[in-house]
């Protein structure tokens, strides 16, 4: 496989360009500051909301290659017609090994500022029991799809996450629902189902990418709105 062809949209373009939609919406509403505090109670400037945003989605579209799953041979049957009886001759069939690789804007940058979030805000308790819950959650949805690799439902993590996390802690909602959104649904659906993976003839097998991609980014995202709406934040601690 040439490495050109690591790099693909983790959606259709047609359901691609309806999270671009809600992308562009997003930036008009923080633009004009009626949801400007939700990522100010994350923790990050202006600036950096709209850098996490547009990485998130630029960066979906490639892929780090970081292993190899090898192919099985396959045991099938083919009959063959003598004189009018059926024999059953059994063939072995390569199947093709899948290449494990890790998505850019679905792993590598929410797991980075989950790490910054974590360390910020010192949430290790309670960001660990949130991303449990949503890992559980999300292992349980999620569903191995030959040809494709692990999909998952889009919309019931991201609303879980917010519950979560507003359960847990009010005043820290938001950097818990990202955290708990981006590492729970990692977790739960990509890495705790790696050993599916060989038998479902993925070419490729996108942590973080297609499958799970649209599920993480809105967790980032609207999973984080959510949370916000808990209250506003301490004008003190609002980042500058």
């Amino acid at each position: 496989m040439n490495y050109s062809e690591m790099h693909y949209l983790p959606l259709a373009l047609p359901f691609f360009t309806i999270l671009v939609g809600a992308f562009i919406l997003l930036i008009v509403l923080l633009q004009i500051g009626v949801l400007s505090y939700a990522y100010t109670r994350l923790g990050v400037s202006l600036g950096g909301a709209y850098l996490l945003l547009v990485g998130s989605l630029v960066g979906s579209y490639f892929n780090i290659p970081v292993g190899e799953l090898p192919g099985r041979n396959i045991m099938v049957g083919r009959e063959i017609v003598f004189y009018g009886i059926h024999y059953v001759v059994p063939l072995i069939v390569p199947h093709p090994g899948t290449i494990i690789a890790i998505n850019v804007g679905g792993a590598v940058i929410p797991g980075l500022m989950s790490l910054y979030l974590l360390f910020r805000h010192q949430l290790w308790a309670k960001g660990i029991v949130a991303t449990a819950v949503v890992a559980a959650v999300c292992h349980g949805l999620a569903k191995p799809v030959p040809g494709l690799g692990i999909a998952l439902p889009v919309f019931v993590p991201a609303a879980v996450t917010a519950l979560v996390a507003i359960l847990l802690s009010r005043r820290e909602a938001a950097p818990l629902a990202y955290i708990a959104g981006s590492l729970g649904v990692l977790i739960g659906a990509d890495l705790l189902n790696l050993g599916h993976i060989q038998g479902l003839g993925a070419p490729i097998a996108s942590i973080g990418g297609a499958g799970t991609f649209d599920g993480i980014y809105l967790c980032g995202i609207l999973a984080v709105l959510l949370a916000s709406l808990s209250g506003r934040p301490d004008q003190r601690t609002a980042p500058r």
